[in-house]
């Protein structure tokens, strides 16, 4: 099962979710609105009693994609993180845990939204499996998504 959580002021309509539905009409890709918690609940709804979970998260996404992971480890096959907000998990409220689950993130080194130190800190704290990407990019990605090799991250594929 594949999955994409958009970021903080964006929605499933959005250019990434767009790419996503038209390459992986399997891929879940729902509308959050509101406060984490509230976006929590629905993530939670929409991924229970599943397993082989794999989690494509971007900005707010991949802090919501993280905690689910960290409550969830079981479910969860692997986690592709685009300029994660996980500088805010040690505020989020949640039960944080290390995770051994494989964790692949893109990350702008010109990223005026999520600082990449924070972010690489945060990821090298919590993911004991991580490949961390620093890209020549901004907070969006726009250089970097379309060059991603996501056959390969959303199959059976090693991780790039």
């Amino acid at each position: 099962m594949k999955i994409f959580i958009h970021g903080l002021e964006s929605s499933n309509q959005g250019k990434k979710s767009v790419f996503f539905r038209e390459r992986y009409p399997d891929m879940i890709i729902p509308n959050f609105i509101g406060e984490l918690p509230e976006r929590m609940e629905k993530l939670n709804e929409v991924l229970s009693g599943n397993s082989g979970i794999r989690i494509v998260g971007s900005s707010f996404g991949g802090l919501m994609g993280s905690i689910f992971a960290m409550e969830n480890e079981h479910t969860v096959d692997r986690l592709i993180l685009l300029a994660p907000a996980i500088n805010l998990i040690e505020l989020s409220g949640y039960q944080l845990k290390g995770i051994s689950v494989p964790v692949v993130i893109y990350h702008g080194k010109k990223d005026n939204v999520i600082p990449l130190e924070a972010a690489e800190y945060a990821a090298r704290k919590h993911f004991h499996n991580l490949t961390f990407n620093k890209v020549e990019d901004d907070h969006f990605l726009y250089n970097t998504f379309n060059r991603i090799d996501w056959d390969t991250l959303l199959t059976d594929g090693v991780s790039p």
